[in-house]
């Protein structure tokens, strides 16, 4: 613990005075040199992809539930021990991607990762019995997994600080667009063909994602830290890297902080979405597993909206508060573009979403429900993806890792509530439940609100080795 002091690493209070001449800031202006604008919407579209085959593995399989049960001989809650698994091993698997990326290289961990998903995909299309199942859910989750984390390492090693934020949200947005979708494959996959199908349609198009990446994506991360990994005899040969040393970086009050007020935003969609069938599909007589996925749509459209708008925005944000304070950089002024998502359109729309479920009838419910997932659909997507681009921000070196210590406290935390969700249903009501989680998420809120104006003491309690303005 260190002496209070706001004199952090990032708090350069003076600019410098020549810094177009700079040795050391025009070495690292050339790193984002290295792509054309072309090449790097390309990187972006292609990591975007194998982000988004994940969340299709996981939406995906949720419809499928009662049918594998009755194929197999078994019940739903122990499919359903499926999906824990899945996210277990997606938040451990996702810290040792980021930590391997780190060092060996982006290109080189998506090489490995994509054929497992593959691989993994193929096992449990062909699976005939339930522990066969979960092993190869568990191979599939962990060739998934580095989508997220990789990919927005990818997106740090590429875009400056100005350009970042939108960056992030274009990925954010296409990536986020699966959760939204995969319902509503699975469901149709499921009520028309078989659920083996959806597995095998996982399997195309993770080779859609492995082979373009080996045939197109160059390496994104600092040449230098390739050299550096290459430079002993040791290094040539693999390395056993400890992927839980990420963790580390949670006694960061600033990165634990908001990872918790993301924590309290994604939760409400799991809140929307999981009990899907039980709340909005049993109060409008509902049955058809494809029309229950088509009600992902609205959240899927709000991410693909919400996403770039609140990059743009947070960059714009960044710039603007720069200017204002003369040239220096307080990386937190990009959290102010999450407040409006964290403090209106989130809370708001799961509170209405359970009161408009319960108290309103017939089409104008279902309606008004569609318009509730939209608003939370952008609402998510505009607290997560500028918290993305600050991770990076105050995290440089170390963005990769950054994403997956904040992405695997996320998953592991909404993987206990989510086994509260329908309980909780059950016991208070679906209107009572929105707003329990209205008032978590207004919390999250004030997290947000707290780490804007007090982040500069934050990083002074605990240095994890932040990044300053000239290496960002």
């Amino acid at each position: 613990m260190q002496q209070h002091t706001e004199e952090t690493p990032l708090l350069d209070t003076e600019a410098p005075a020549t810094p177009i001449t700079d040795p050391e800031i025009l070495k690292h202006e050339l790193l984002y040199q290295r792509f054309t604008p072309a090449q790097k919407r390309a990187i972006v579209a292609l990591i975007s992809w194998a982000a988004v085959i994940p969340f299709l593995a996981s939406g995906s399989f949720i419809p499928s539930i009662p049918e594998i049960a009755h194929e197999l001989g078994s019940s739903g809650p122990v499919i359903s021990l499926a999906v824990s698994l899945s996210l277990i091993t997606a938040s451990a698997g996702s810290l040792l991607w980021a930590t391997y990326s780190g060092a060996y290289g982006r290109r080189t961990v998506f090489l490995l990762s994509l054929p497992c998903l593959c691989v993994g995909s193929a096992g449990v299309a062909m699976s005939h019995g339930v522990p066969t199942l979960l092993f190869w859910r568990v191979v599939q989750a962990f060739g998934s997994s580095s989508g997220m984390s990789v990919g927005a390492g990818a997106i740090g090693d590429i875009y400056k600080l100005e350009e970042r934020g939108a960056a992030m949200g274009i990925f954010f947005g296409a990536s986020l667009f699966g959760p939204a979708i995969a319902p509503l494959l699975g469901g149709v996959a499921t009520h028309y063909f078989s659920w083996r199908m959806a597995q095998w349609g996982l399997f195309v198009m993770g080779l859609f994602a492995l082979i373009p990446v080996a045939l197109f994506l160059p390496e994104t991360l600092d040449p230098e830290k390739l050299r550096r990994w290459g430079a002993t005899e040791e290094h040539k040969k693999p390395v056993l890297l400890n992927p839980f040393k990420s963790l580390g970086l949670l006694r960061s009050p600033n990165i634990i902080v908001v990872a918790l007020a993301g924590t309290t935003t994604l939760v409400t969609d799991f809140v929307l979405m999981i009990p899907l069938a039980y709340t909005i599909g049993k109060q409008y007589n509902i049955t058809n597993e494809a029309l229950i996925g088509a009600f992902f749509l609205p959240a899927g459209l709000g991410n693909i909206i919400g996403a770039p708008l609140a990059g743009r925005l947070s960059d714009r944000v960044v710039i603007q508060w720069r200017k204002r304070r003369g040239g220096v950089w307080v990386p937190e002024d990009r959290l102010r573009a999450t407040l409006w998502g964290a403090g209106l359109l989130v809370p708001m729309s799961v509170l209405l979403s359970g009161l408009t479920t319960q108290f309103i009838p017939g089409t104008l419910g279902i309606v008004l429900n569609l318009m509730w997932l939209f608003m939370n659909g952008i609402g998510v997507d505009v607290v997560l993806s500028p918290s993305s681009a600050y991770y990076v921000d105050i995290l440089h070196s170390r963005s990769a890792e950054t994403m997956a210590a904040s992405g695997s406290f996320r998953a592991l935390v909404i993987a206990c509530i989510t086994a509260c969700i329908l309980p909780i249903i059950n016991t208070i009501g679906v209107a009572a439940t929105g707003a329990v989680f209205a008032g978590f998420a207004w919390i999250g809120w004030g997290l947000l609100l707290l780490t804007i104006k007090y982040g500069d003491r934050m990083r002074a309690w605990v240095d994890v080795g932040y990044s300053t303005v000239r290496d960002n």
